[in-house]
């Protein structure tokens, strides 16, 4: 599978995805029109090994509902996320088997080089 999850609106994800130079037959999918489904969370849940690395800490309703005071399990990550797109770390991107969750600089050249290389 060849897909990135983004928002459209997110300068950090427009300015990752014209780093990334993915190739044409990549999938986009801009989280906020076209919500993760269930099936595709498990699809990522699979390959990055937990909910918890797809979860986003950043996002301003995870400081706004006070989550941070919180002990979160798998099935809280896995159910924020589903409940509104700004919970999942982004973008995220699913090359073959291989996946990059965030926008660390080292994610986007891990990215880069396995989508340029592999």
């Amino acid at each position: 599978m060849k897909k990135i999850y983004h928002l459209k609106s997110c300068s950090t994800c427009v300015r990752i995805i014209k780093t990334l130079e993915l190739p044409s037959d990549f999938i986009f999918q801009d989280i906020k029109s076209e919500e993760i489904t269930a099936e595709q969370l498990e699809e990522l849940h699979k390959l990055s090994g937990s909910y918890e690395a797809l979860f986003s800490k950043r996002a301003q309703r995870y400081k706004a509902l006070g989550l941070k005071d919180k002990q979160l399990t798998e099935n809280d990550f896995k159910n924020y996320i589903l409940d509104h797109y700004t919970f999942l770390s982004r973008p995220v991107v699913v090359y073959n088997n291989q996946i990059f969750i965030g926008n660390s600089a080292k994610t986007v050249e891990a990215a880069k080089k396995a989508i340029h290389e592999g």
